[in-house]
Protein backbone atom coordinates (compact mmCIF):
# COMPACT_ATOMS: atom_id res chain seq x y z
CA UNK A 1 0.00 0.00 0.00
CA UNK A 2 1.35 3.39 -0.98
CA UNK A 3 0.74 6.49 1.10
CA UNK A 4 0.26 9.61 -1.01
CA UNK A 5 3.08 12.10 -0.53
CA UNK A 6 0.72 14.84 0.71
CA UNK A 7 -0.60 12.53 3.46
CA UNK A 8 2.95 11.66 4.48
CA UNK A 9 3.81 15.37 4.76
CA UNK A 10 0.72 15.99 6.90
CA UNK A 11 1.67 13.10 9.19
CA UNK A 12 5.22 14.39 9.63
CA UNK A 13 3.95 17.94 10.30
CA UNK A 14 1.44 16.64 12.85
CA UNK A 15 4.13 14.68 14.70
CA UNK A 16 6.42 17.72 14.74
CA UNK A 17 3.64 19.96 16.12
CA UNK A 18 2.73 17.38 18.76
CA UNK A 19 6.36 17.24 19.90
CA UNK A 20 6.50 21.04 20.16
CA UNK A 21 3.20 21.17 22.08
CA UNK A 22 4.53 18.81 24.74
CA UNK A 23 5.68 20.98 27.66
CA UNK A 24 9.16 20.58 29.04
CA UNK A 25 9.79 19.68 32.67
CA UNK A 26 12.42 21.60 34.60
CA UNK A 27 13.65 20.77 38.10
CA UNK A 28 14.74 23.88 40.00
CA UNK A 29 16.12 24.74 43.42
CA UNK A 30 16.61 28.21 44.89
CA UNK A 31 20.00 28.92 46.43
CA UNK A 32 20.41 26.90 49.63
CA UNK A 33 17.82 24.26 48.64
CA UNK A 34 20.05 22.14 46.36
CA UNK A 35 20.37 19.46 49.08
CA UNK A 36 16.67 18.70 48.70
CA UNK A 37 17.33 17.48 45.17
CA UNK A 38 20.81 16.00 45.62
CA UNK A 39 20.44 14.37 49.05
CA UNK A 40 16.73 13.91 49.74
CA UNK A 41 15.85 13.25 46.06
CA UNK A 42 12.93 15.64 45.63
CA UNK A 43 12.59 18.80 43.58
CA UNK A 44 11.89 21.99 45.51
CA UNK A 45 10.34 23.40 42.31
CA UNK A 46 9.06 21.66 39.20
CA UNK A 47 8.10 23.75 36.18
CA UNK A 48 6.00 22.20 33.42
CA UNK A 49 5.30 24.79 30.75
CA UNK A 50 3.59 27.66 32.61
CA UNK A 51 2.66 25.48 35.60
CA UNK A 52 4.87 25.68 38.69
CA UNK A 53 4.68 23.20 41.57
CA UNK A 54 6.48 24.08 44.80
CA UNK A 55 7.20 21.27 47.27
CA UNK A 56 6.54 21.68 50.97
CA UNK A 57 8.52 24.47 52.63
CA UNK A 58 8.86 24.00 56.40
CA UNK A 59 8.54 27.07 58.64
CA UNK A 60 11.93 26.69 60.37
CA UNK A 61 13.72 30.06 60.52
CA UNK A 62 12.78 32.82 62.97
CA UNK A 63 12.52 33.63 66.66
CA UNK A 64 8.74 33.13 66.95
CA UNK A 65 6.11 30.95 65.35
CA UNK A 66 4.82 33.87 63.29
CA UNK A 67 8.36 34.76 62.17
CA UNK A 68 8.95 31.16 61.06
CA UNK A 69 5.66 31.21 59.13
CA UNK A 70 6.61 34.51 57.46
CA UNK A 71 9.99 32.97 56.52
CA UNK A 72 8.16 30.05 54.83
CA UNK A 73 6.03 32.49 52.79
CA UNK A 74 9.18 34.45 51.85
CA UNK A 75 10.81 31.18 50.76
CA UNK A 76 7.72 30.41 48.69
CA UNK A 77 8.19 33.74 46.91
CA UNK A 78 11.86 32.85 46.18
CA UNK A 79 10.91 29.36 44.95
CA UNK A 80 8.34 30.86 42.58
CA UNK A 81 10.79 33.49 41.30
CA UNK A 82 13.26 30.71 40.44
CA UNK A 83 10.65 29.42 37.97
CA UNK A 84 9.59 32.84 36.67
CA UNK A 85 6.36 33.04 38.70
CA UNK A 86 5.12 35.49 41.33
CA UNK A 87 2.96 35.24 44.44
CA UNK A 88 0.14 36.72 42.32
CA UNK A 89 0.40 33.65 40.06
CA UNK A 90 -0.33 31.21 42.92
CA UNK A 91 -3.58 29.39 42.21
CA UNK A 92 -3.47 26.78 44.97
CA UNK A 93 -1.95 26.68 48.43
CA UNK A 94 -1.80 23.75 50.83
CA UNK A 95 -0.62 24.18 54.40
CA UNK A 96 0.09 21.45 56.93
CA UNK A 97 -0.11 22.32 60.64
CA UNK A 98 1.18 20.29 63.57
CA UNK A 99 -1.64 19.94 66.09
CA UNK A 100 -2.94 17.35 68.54
CA UNK A 101 -6.60 18.39 68.32
CA UNK A 102 -8.98 20.81 66.62
CA UNK A 103 -8.51 23.59 69.20
CA UNK A 104 -4.73 23.53 68.77
CA UNK A 105 -5.15 23.40 64.99
CA UNK A 106 -7.33 26.55 65.03
CA UNK A 107 -4.86 28.32 67.34
CA UNK A 108 -1.94 27.38 65.08
CA UNK A 109 -3.84 28.73 62.08
CA UNK A 110 -4.20 32.27 63.51
CA UNK A 111 -0.60 33.43 62.82
CA UNK A 112 -0.77 31.81 59.38
CA UNK A 113 -3.89 33.83 58.57
CA UNK A 114 -2.10 37.06 59.58
CA UNK A 115 0.92 36.31 57.41
CA UNK A 116 -1.24 35.04 54.53
CA UNK A 117 -2.95 38.47 54.46
CA UNK A 118 0.47 40.14 54.05
CA UNK A 119 1.36 38.05 51.00
CA UNK A 120 -2.08 37.69 49.39
CA UNK A 121 -3.79 41.07 49.59
CA UNK A 122 -6.54 40.23 47.08
CA UNK A 123 -7.43 37.55 44.51
CA UNK A 124 -6.65 34.73 46.90
CA UNK A 125 -5.53 31.28 45.82
CA UNK A 126 -7.53 28.16 46.57
CA UNK A 127 -6.29 26.98 49.97
CA UNK A 128 -6.50 23.76 51.95
CA UNK A 129 -5.23 23.71 55.54
CA UNK A 130 -4.49 20.26 56.94
CA UNK A 131 -3.81 19.26 60.55
CA UNK A 132 -1.16 16.59 61.12
CA UNK A 133 0.70 15.03 64.03
CA UNK A 134 4.20 15.53 62.60
CA UNK A 135 6.24 17.04 59.78
CA UNK A 136 9.65 16.02 58.40
CA UNK A 137 11.25 19.09 60.03
CA UNK A 138 10.69 18.45 63.74
CA UNK A 139 10.72 22.12 64.84
CA UNK A 140 8.41 23.41 62.10
CA UNK A 141 4.90 24.36 63.25
CA UNK A 142 3.72 24.22 59.64
CA UNK A 143 4.72 23.49 56.06
CA UNK A 144 3.57 25.23 52.90
CA UNK A 145 3.25 23.95 49.32
CA UNK A 146 1.82 25.72 46.28
CA UNK A 147 0.95 25.57 42.62
CA UNK A 148 1.13 28.56 40.30
CA UNK A 149 0.41 29.32 36.67
CA UNK A 150 2.88 31.85 35.27
CA UNK A 151 1.12 35.02 34.15
CA UNK A 152 -2.26 34.16 35.69
CA UNK A 153 -1.88 36.93 38.27
CA UNK A 154 -1.62 39.74 35.70
CA UNK A 155 -5.35 40.37 35.33
CA UNK A 156 -7.24 38.28 37.88
CA UNK A 157 -10.88 38.87 38.59
CA UNK A 158 -13.23 37.59 41.24
CA UNK A 159 -16.92 37.27 40.60
CA UNK A 160 -17.69 36.88 44.29
CA UNK A 161 -20.09 39.23 46.04
CA UNK A 162 -18.87 40.96 49.20
CA UNK A 163 -20.72 40.10 52.40
CA UNK A 164 -23.95 41.97 53.09
CA UNK A 165 -23.58 44.80 55.60
CA UNK A 166 -24.89 44.01 59.09
CA UNK A 167 -28.51 44.79 59.68
CA UNK A 168 -29.12 48.09 61.51
CA UNK A 169 -32.80 47.63 62.26
CA UNK A 170 -33.81 47.69 65.89
CA UNK A 171 -36.77 45.86 67.32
Amino acid sequence: MRIPFACLLLLVAHCACAAEASPSREHLAPSGWEGSYNELHYSPVVKIGDRVIVSGIPAIEGDSEEARIRWAFEQLRLHLEKAGATMEDVVELTSFHVATDHAEFRARLEPVLRVHREFFKDHYPAWTAVGTSALYSADAPMELRAEAVIGSGRAPRADISPPAPPSTTSE
